[in-house]
């Protein structure tokens, strides 16, 4: 479960790494914080793993809000037939689901049928997908989309 304010942009470890294949989004990924939109904020290494890649930061993060939002984003692969991954995603509240749904990733075109409306959750899903696919046959094939704060 990564922090729903995770903007991920380069994973941090390889497609080797066993490990990393288990964390929530599939790798340790780098990136920034987006708990406060008009200020993005850079974690350090430090702070990256531990609160942005694993969630339930409230509490533990400085940057964290202090509203009833959100604490963590999950991502499961529902089916993949080649052409399409499915994955639903569920956004938790305190263990508990806040949002929902399914998300369908075209292997022809590189992007979602229908991309969440969320930067941040649209971000994490296609770095989900990108680890995916990275440790799959024919992942060289992947275009994936700007990765830009």
């Amino acid at each position: 479960m990564s922090c729903p304010y995770f903007y991920p942009s380069a994973p941090r470890s390889l497609p080797s790494d066993p490990q990393a294949a288990m964390l929530p989004l599939g790798d340790d990924w780098a990136g920034a914080c987006h708990a406060a939109p008009e200020h993005p904020w850079q974690p350090d290494a430090a702070t990256l793993r531990p609160l942005c890649n694993l969630g339930y930061a409230r509490g533990a993060c400085g940057c964290f809000p202090d509203d009833d939002g959100p604490d963590a984003v999950r991502f499961t692969v529902s089916g993949d037939d080649g052409a399409t991954l499915r994955l639903y995603y569920v956004v938790e509240r305190n263990h508990h689901p806040f949002a929902h749904g399914p998300l369908a990733w075209s292997r022809a075109i590189a992007a979602f049928a229908e991309p969440p409306e969320s930067p941040s959750l649209r971000r994490q899903a296609q770095a989900y997908v990108e680890s995916y696919l990275r440790r799959k046959p024919g992942a060289s094939s992947v275009h994936p989309a700007s990765t830009s704060v």
